[in-house]
């Protein structure tokens, strides 16, 4: 999965609409995020976190509280987060619930969460659970697993150095899309594990 472009609006502490093109970055290698503590960085791994799977990044960040302080009552919360996956690209727009004003009248309102899952042949899918079980089918791996890998916060990649060998082996058989089978070869002295393409 390479993002291509994500557009935060009055998430975390971006009060407003904030777009990163990710495509300026390249076509290989790892993007590296830096800055100043404070600065935002974690916030862009909850984002695509969220965008995917509809939870943040770390353990520790409900979704009630994905709506930024700092936002103005009338700038709405969504996260939009475009991606490419074997060539093929995707869509999809996410929002928590959190309070809005009334369009009509004082007060506030509930804004429902939402998500949208846009496919490459245009076709929307829409409901929250179906969005986040097709992404985990598209992508391979589930939102604990990508957090481990694909997306290394503050030394989190040691979290995967450290798992069970046999979490480790299912993180790596969904990444490379190869089963390990139990059948070891011998013959001339050899021996060594059959690794075939699922």
């Amino acid at each position: 999965m390479r993002p291509l472009k994500i557009t935060m609006s009055a998430f975390g502490p971006y009060a407003g609409e904030v777009t990163l093109d990710m495509q300026k970055l390249g076509k290989s290698g790892i993007y590296l995020i830096t800055g100043d503590t404070g600065a935002g960085k974690t916030t862009v791994f909850d984002a695509i976190s969220y965008a995917l799977y509809g939870e943040a990044s770390g353990n520790y960040r409900e979704n009630t509280t994905l709506r930024s302080k700092y936002a103005s009552a009338d700038t709405p919360t969504f996260v939009e987060l475009e991606f490419e996956y074997n060539n093929e690209i995707y869509k999809i727009n996410r929002n928590p619930e959190y309070p809005r004003p009334n369009k009509r009248g004082d007060g506030f309102t509930k804004q429902s969460a939402n998500a949208e899952l846009v496919m490459p042949d245009g076709s929307v899918i829409t409901k929250i659970k179906e969005v986040s079980a097709k992404v985990e089918e598209i992508i391979g791996i589930n939102k604990n697993q990508f957090s481990q890998i694909a997306m290394i916060a503050q030394g989190d990649f040691r979290k995967l150095l450290n798992c069970e060998t046999n979490e480790r082996s299912k993180i790596f058989r969904k990444i490379f899309k190869i089963r390990i089978s139990e059948k070891l070869i011998y013959g001339k002295g050899r021996q060594g594990l059959t690794i075939s393409p699922n």
